[in-house]
């Protein structure tokens, strides 16, 4: 049952360890000032990219035990819906006009860009444990 969802853990992890680096790196170039005016704040966005790679990881657990054949074409499905929730969502930013967003539109698809490399690897691992 453990090893089951042990994606979902990896997840989490890399995750967390993501936001950390992120945040000391603001920290650390005293950009935090920068940070703090964004539309969408930096938890925000790692929650809701945690939100939608969880959600993807469960749903491609459970069409694993169904059907293996099926996991690589609902992830790409699953994906390409998170994009275009993801292009709502950024919307509002690519709009603004402000000088100071183009470290938000930076910030935005930096994240974008490491939860879907997580979920692509997770996502190959449980490729390459056929039962």
């Amino acid at each position: 049952m453990i090893t089951k969802y042990r994606p979902v853990l990896e997840v989490v992890v890399l995750a967390l360890v993501a936001f950390l680096l992120q945040q000391l790196f603001f920290y650390a170039t005293d950009k935090t000032a920068i940070a703090n005016s964004f539309i969408y704040s930096i938890p925000f966005l790692y929650l809701f990219f945690l939100g939608c790679s969880l959600i993807i990881l469960l749903i491609l657990i459970k069409m694993k035990e169904k059907n293996i054949d099926s996991v690589g074409q609902t992830f790409l499905l699953l994906t390409s819906i998170k994009m275009v929730l993801a292009y709502v969502l950024l919307h509002p930013i690519l709009q603004s006009t402000d000088k100071l967003l183009t470290t938000e539109k930076i910030n935005f698809f930096t994240i974008f860009a490491v939860f879907l490399a997580i979920e692509t690897v997770v996502t190959i691992r449980i490729l390459n444990k056929k039962q």
